[in-house]
């Protein structure tokens, strides 16, 4: 295992700081009011050693500035999903492709986009999901090519019947990892339970970690 696909925002880390550490971060290049103006790197090493970075300048608000794993969910929504804090949503996300598959059902079921999964309508989940711009990024076709690619590379359909309910795994119990250190051993991932989410997951890992 790995560990989770992450991206930087450095429009999010320059609204959460104190005056004096946004400018100390503005000068560092790691922070911006301008959305995208700060780039990540092209590898995920290189992101990595760029939240080291910010971390070193305010943790808390470097990792509410992440989008973290398999379904890219950003670490400011930790309040709003019901973690304790950013730490625990880091936590999820760094335990393996399970606890990124549960950080990402949280928001899919808190945003409402449950129903949407359920009936195969990637066209509402993705305005719901990636916002009003999913048209121009084809998040809608993405979504529905992989889900297809998936199901056909399988050959186990899944359920035709509609159950517009899903159920979130539960997270197990366990120490918290730091959430400022980058760990020489990464955490082996834990199978994922029903065999739903384990296909949910490898249908948004195709594109939903890149950027």
């Amino acid at each position: 295992s790995r560990e989770p696909l992450i991206r930087f925002e450095g429009h999010y880390f320059d609204r959460r700081l104190s005056p004096a550490n946004r400018q100390r971060a503005r000068t560092d290049g790691l922070a911006s009011p301008s959305a995208g103006a700060v780039a990540n790197p092209r590898t995920q090493a290189g992101r990595w050693a760029l939240l080291e970075k910010a971390c070193a300048i305010d943790a808390k608000a470097a990792n509410e500035s992440v989008s973290w794993g398999i379904g890219q969910v950003m670490g400011a929504h930790w309040a709003w999903l019901g973690y304790a804090d950013v730490d625990a949503l880091v936590a999820e996300a760094r335990c393996g492709v399970a606890g990124q598959v549960r950080l990402m059902a949280r928001y899919i079921e808190k945003a409402g986009l449950a129903a949407a999964v359920c009936r195969r309508d990637w066209e509402a989940f993705a305005r719901g999901y990636n916002g009003p711009q999913y048209r121009r990024y084809g998040y809608h076709r993405k979504l529905a090519a992989a889900y297809h690619r998936f199901r056909a590379e399988s050959g186990e359909p899944l359920p035709e019947k509609r159950n517009t309910t899903l159920r979130i795994p539960k997270s197990p119990a366990r120490k918290a990892l730091p959430a400022t250190a980058i760990p020489t051993k990464t955490q082996a991932a834990r199978p994922v339970k029903p065999r739903f989410w384990n296909r949910l997951a490898r249908t948004f890992s195709s594109f939903l970690g890149r950027g």
